[in-house]
């Protein structure tokens, strides 16, 4: 028998500073039996540091990316369909992302866990001539410190100014400072 995915209710709150974004969100997230707290709690990461900022080209959304090789972890589509931002959670590969480039205006990257200066040395000459990508690199401690917040129900708030994220929870906080890989 398959294993379903687990339904995470979300009361989301944004105050991003740096970029003028104030929402409050009601998110549903399915983890998937494969996924970690810890890349779940990086897709919540994703959506809180680039929702845009109203949502008259479309919203950012969770798509398919673990289902669906063809779709992201996240995107922004507009009401014609034109992908405007594709976002990936994790360590894609060179084919991946320039295929995404070809297809979205905008491509943004969360890498994290330990290995994650290994892939990006691995693949940063293959992608240096993608003009529309972003690359950041999550700490290792920090996503880990992140996924200790997962619960079923939970009530995050994202502050996030000078580049720094202040991700909270009734469990505690964790700061996040995304570090940008690409371009350098």
């Amino acid at each position: 028998m398959a294993l379903k995915a687990t339904i995470y209710k979300v009361n989301l709150g944004i105050a991003d500073m740096d970029r003028g974004v104030y929402a409050e969100q009601q998110v549903t997230i399915a983890r998937h039996p494969s996924e970690t707290d810890e890349r779940m709690m990086l897709r919540l990461l994703a959506l809180g540091l680039h929702r845009p900022a109203n949502d008259e080209q479309g919203s950012l959304e969770f798509a398919k990316g673990l289902w669906d090789t063809d779709e992201p972890d996240l995107w922004q589509r507009d009401l014609t369909g034109r992908i405007l931002h594709w976002v990936e959670v994790g360590q894609p590969d060179e084919k991946r992302l320039l295929k995404a480039c070809g297809r979205a205006e905008r491509v943004t990257v969360l890498c994290f866990s330990a290995s994650a200066a290994l892939w990006w040395s691995g693949i940063a000459g293959k992608v240096s001539r993608a003009g529309n990508l972003e690359v950041w690199r999550i700490a290792s401690e920090q996503s880990q410190a992140l996924a200790g917040l997962a619960q079923r129900g939970m009530q995050l708030r994202f502050s996030v100014q000078d580049g720094t994220a202040w991700v909270s929870e009734t469990l505690g906080a964790v700061e996040v400072t995304p570090v940008r890989l690409h371009p350098a």
